[in-house]
């Protein structure tokens, strides 16, 4: 067999590992990429080239730095102080989460800022006598929406970033999701409180219900030191000031590590707090993947399935027709699997459509990145939508119900502006 059908085989066992979750995910990539290396299809030494990336250290510094928000309290205090602004009706209570939540997962774990803010919320609705199910599926979708808007806000951008670097392309920005981003959090905010609402079931829960998810339980143990979430907030802030200024001194990476190396020093987290703090599912899955993205190009496996799609679709296909295809695939699997996977599974492919079609390839990374963070109709698509499914009182129908117009918005909204940004022939 050719090396790019041995390619080929070994990533349909790894997209069959991936969907089923029969082994850990880490375990499911690492493992297609040591396979690799045993084949002959990458060198050894490419086979690990994963863990040294660059990207794999900046995706670890600011999960630290996520981490130091949850501990020190300080993702709570802006929870409630922003909830507090907006007041205490149905409305108001859903403006003000949805828009907290999507400005702290722009910057840090989704995952981590759903459980930190559940009891917050939890506790307003109490308060206010509104059902818990009005307000928490609100805070998973927005967490998810506002992941988009930076590099960092969810490993599916670090992976599309990631792929057009290993194959020589430069890699997208750190604000530069946001001008896909913040357009998808408005319409996704929009959308809740103008038609979502009105889909959502009113399920009364009482005010001891167990919201039992670990995360939930370590983000509000927290110190609540005024101090400690002082030191904290300028750390981020000035990473961010960096990253968004993209100074040539100091990569992306760089800035993430002084600012995770500072927490620690400064006493807002221990170490032990820290390695905790960072999702190692996601960074030995990044780094398992990179190395399969080499193979793909270097075997010629991504062409082959270039070559095919291009076949089908005729001598001249759309780029945008691809893109939409590719979006809907994308959302469609991340439905049921991990958001980290698909990406990492569609965009090495997608990148070689786009190659082999003579178009940039940048439009159609993003909209495969982004359509992997619509994971709204279910709620096993993405960790907050399983957090909020207790405490909520929520049915699998629920998510179905409220969650697939707002997919659907997503598919429109992105292959509008996605290829106004990022043009797939730019210069012409």
């Amino acid at each position: 067999m050719t090396p790019a059908i041995v390619t080929l085989l070994v990533l349909a066992v790894v997209a069959l590992l991936f969907v089923t979750e029969a082994i850990p995910l880490p375990a499911t990539a690492l493992g297609g990429a040591i396979a690799l290396g045993l084949l002959g299809i990458i060198p050894a030494k490419t086979v690990w080239s994963g863990l040294s990336n660059s990207t794999v250290v900046l995706f670890a510094g600011m999960f630290v730095i996520g981490a130091s928000m949850f501990h020190t309290g300080l993702a709570q205090r802006l929870g409630e102080m922003v909830v507090r602004k907006t007041g205490k009706s149905e409305v108001g209570l859903m403006l003000g989460t949805m828009f907290i939540a999507a400005g702290l997962s722009s910057v840090a774990s989704n995952t981590g800022m759903t459980a930190a803010l559940m009891p917050v919320i939890l506790g307003i609705c109490v308060v206010s006598n509104t059902p818990a199910s009005r307000q928490m599926m609100p805070l998973a979708f927005a967490a998810g929406l506002g992941g988009i808007i930076t590099l960092v806000g969810t490993p599916p951008n670090i992976i599309a970033s990631g792929v057009l670097e290993t194959a020589g392309f430069k890699p997208f920005g750190f604000f530069e999701f946001a001008w896909i981003g913040i357009p998808l959090t408005i319409v996704g905010i929009l959308y809740m409180v103008f038609v979502g609402r009105r889909l959502l079931p009113k399920v009364e829960i009482s005010a001891d219900v167990e919201i039992d998810l670990e995360a939930a339980e370590e983000a509000t143990a927290t110190s609540a030191d005024p101090r400690k979430q002082a030191i904290t907030a300028a750390i981020l802030l000035g990473v961010v000031v960096v990253m968004g200024l993209n100074v040539e001194w100091l990569p992306l990476e760089m800035a993430a590590v002084i600012g995770a190396i500072l927490c620690i020093v400064t006493g807002c987290l221990t170490e032990r707090e820290a390695y905790r703090g960072i999702d190692w599912t996601t960074i030995f899955l990044f780094a398992g993947m990179l190395p399969i993205a080499a193979a793909m190009e270097k075997s010629g496996a991504g062409k082959l399935i270039a070559d095919l799609v291009i076949g089908v679709l005729g001598e001249n296909p759309s780029p945008i027709f691809i893109t939409a295809t590719l979006f809907a695939i994308s959302a469609g699997l991340t439905q049921f699997m991990s958001n980290t996977a698909s990406t990492a599974l569609l965009a090495p492919i997608g990148l070689s459509i786009a190659v082999g079609i003579g178009a940039s390839p940048y439009a159609v990374l993003m909209a495969i990145a982004v359509a992997a963070s619509c994971a709204f109709a279910t709620p096993v698509g993405t960790p907050p939508n399983t957090l909020v499914l207790g405490p909520g009182g929520y049915r699998f129908m629920d998510y179905v119900k409220v969650g697939t117009p707002l997919v659907v918005l997503c598919f429109i909204v992105s292959v509008i502006i996605i290829p106004v940004v990022w043009p797939f022939f730019p210069g012409k």
